[in-house]
């Protein structure tokens, strides 16, 4: 084999070589970009999904608000609506329980669509969602009261400002508690709301001794009858705020009994 030959040879070898090493090199290209492209795909469905879920926990807390708006407002124009039928002789009662009937379906319908509003287009600080402090507590035993229902409201304590959640399931549990007594124990009930501030939480007590309460559910051991949606929403709004939540039936009545901590799960002390 001449030098020419062997020079041709090896620039072929080389040439080869080099376009097989070319090949490997885009090919591994290739895959790590692929393997990238998949990364970053997976990355982004995994932040799209968390998104979804993100959205689909905010439109349930939504929809538990308009739960509880609802089902408390309905249950002051059905107590209503049922002393009404009672008062017929007396004009003026029976006035005023048709103006606190009406007043009370505006309102739920005012607070229906800013809630549907919020659903549509997300919107979370509109008011319906809003903290609601003292002020708010005492507005509810007024609506109560006004329904026909005997409400004491005792504070144990010096109050103190609560995380906005803890606020919002401070304002849901009374509301909750006196709708069941107002659908259950009716408007002869005597109801006693005992707020306990505590060093480092907010004890909270709604007992009643009212009428036939029909079917009860103890929240905190086996249900004794269907365990009903805004039962289950107090346990778990203080749950979520760290807190816990009990009901069942006491010897004339039943009882509700909360305990709502000061510092959010994960807050560290000061």
């Amino acid at each position: 084999m001449t030098k020419l030959e062997v020079a041709l040879a090896l620039a072929v070898f080389a040439l080869v070589a080099l376009l097989v090493v070319l090949v490997i090199v885009l090919r591994r290209s290739q895959l790590e970009r692929r393997a990238a492209l998949a990364s970053r795909a997976a990355a982004l469905d995994a932040r799209e999904r968390v998104a979804e879920l993100a959205a689909g926990n905010e439109r349930i807390r939504i929809l538990r608000e308009m739960h509880d708006v609802i089902a408390h407002s309905l249950a002051i124009m059905i107590a209503q609506a049922d002393g009404g039928s009672y008062v017929v002789a007396d004009q003026a009662a029976a006035k005023r329980a048709l103006t606190t009937i009406a007043e009370t379906g505006r309102a739920a319908l005012a607070d229906t669509r800013r809630i549907l509003g919020i659903l549509r287009h997300g919107e979370p600080d509109d008011p319906v969602l809003a903290p609601a402090g003292d002020g708010r507590i005492d507005d509810l035993v007024a609506q109560a009261r006004a329904a026909g229902v005997e409400v004491s409201l005792v504070r144990v304590g010096e109050s103190r400002p609560l995380p906005s959640g803890t606020q919002m399931a401070h304002y849901r549990i009374c509301q909750e508690a006196l709708t069941n007594v107002m659908k259950h124990a009716g408007t002869g009930a005597r109801v006693t709301i005992t707020e306990s501030w505590r060093a480092e939480d907010l004890a909270l007590t709604i007992t009643d001794a009212g009428g036939d309460r029909g079917s009860v559910v103890a929240l905190d051991g086996e249900p004794l009858a269907a365990l009903g949606l805004g039962l289950v929403g107090m346990r778990e709004r203080a749950e979520l705020v760290g807190g816990s939540c009990q009901a069942g039936p006491t010897e004339d009545g039943y009882q509700v009994r909360a305990v709502l901590p000061f510092r959010l799960p994960g807050e560290e002390t000061e």
